[in-house]
């Protein structure tokens, strides 16, 4: 195996001192820009390597970010990460991906690993929830910036982003109720996730706001996929008095109800109207098409690494920032009766 080259291999070769050639691999402006184009053509000749460990342990950064979320195959955290990336990496920063497939342990292990590679900062949508938060907070370190998106959990010192989820599910309730709908049911995740939560805080103050009574049978818990819409759907159609419309946490639970509506010969949206909430690409695509709020991955994504680079370029120490985007409800056939 031959001997990596070395910066002083590049100075003897070049018959300048080892300080020259450092400060211009790192483009240092008080080297000329012809000295430091012949020491790059140089470096690149004999293949020299910089070790970046021992640069980001120099210069304090690694210039790599991790980005840490449930599950890389779904669309809305797919998009969220191009958002990331199309923000950072136009100045210089490499992106580290880690999926935790909603394993609390798995991602405290992913945490510590990214904090152990000195990553300068972490974007999270996290499988914490406020029952099991406190075991996180152990994980935070003050030297490492935290910026929580999506599933965000409120800690001293972290900043997130998160879209106005409230508002979301107050506007897609609202909108089926000025549709006609007087007995609307809901699908929730998971309560102990604050965007869930907020998505049903907001159809129980749209119910209120417009005098309609909440029923309890009407609002189920269900896992985001749509085997268990399908599964919810058939337990509302055989309540005493069915529902006549239906606003889900979840696209893909939503799209389970669809599908067994379909089979048992209710017409959407003529005898139900359903709107669910993410804006999943599938939905424009059905027949009939579906009815969503929109999350804005893509801006999220953007905005969370702009609050990372404020983060680490504020010179006075750390920040707290809450950036909450704006939700829009996207209405489509399967909910628009007029």
């Amino acid at each position: 195996m031959s001997k990596k080259a070395t910066i002083y291999d590049i100075a003897k070769e070049l018959k300048i001192t080892a300080a020259t050639v450092s400060r211009a691999l790192n483009n240092n402006p008080k080297i000329s820009k012809k000295t430091r184009e012949l020491v790059h053509a140089t470096a690149a000749k004999m293949n020299y390597k910089q070790n970046k460990l021992a640069l980001a342990l120099k210069s304090g950064k690694s210039k790599n970010v991790g980005v840490v979320v449930p599950f890389i195959n779904k669309n809305f955290f797919a998009s969220v990460i191009r958002g990331i990336e199309d923000e950072l990496y136009p100045k210089g920063f490499h992106v580290i991906i880690s999926q935790t497939h909603e394993d609390v342990d798995r991602e405290k292990k992913i945490i510590q690993n990214l904090i152990n590679a000195q990553v300068d900062g972490i974007l999270i949508s996290t499988s914490f929830t406020n029952e099991n938060k406190e075991q996180l907070n152990q994980e935070l370190k003050k030297s490492t910036p935290f910026i929580f998106f999506d599933r965000v959990l409120n800690f001293d010192g972290t900043s997130t982003v998160t879209i106005d989820d409230y508002q979301g599910g107050f506007d897609a309730t609202e909108h089926l109720i000025h549709q006609g709908c007087k007995r609307i049911a809901h699908f929730y995740v998971d309560q102990n996730i604050e965007l869930y939560n907020n998505r049903l805080n907001g159809y129980k103050d749209a119910l209120l706001k417009h005098g309609i009574a909440y029923h309890s049978d009407y609002v189920i818990s269900l896992t985001s996929d749509m085997e268990a819409g399908k599964e919810a759907a058939e337990k509302l159609m055989k309540l005493p008095v069915p529902p006549d419309a239906i606003f889900s946490s979840s696209d893909n639970g939503l799209l389970g109800a669809v599908k067994y509506l379909q089979s048992i010969s209710v017409k959407i949206p003529e005898d139900f109207c359903v709107v669910g909430f993410s804006n999943e690409p599938f939905t424009q695509f059905l027949e009939p098409s579906i009815s969503s709020v929109d999350q804005s991955p893509m801006e999220m994504g953007k905005m969370a690494a702009k609050v990372f680079l404020k983060q680490i370029e504020n010179d006075e120490g750390e920040i707290d920032e809450n950036v909450v985007l704006p939700a829009k409800l996207i209405v489509r056939k399967s909910s628009s009766k007029q």
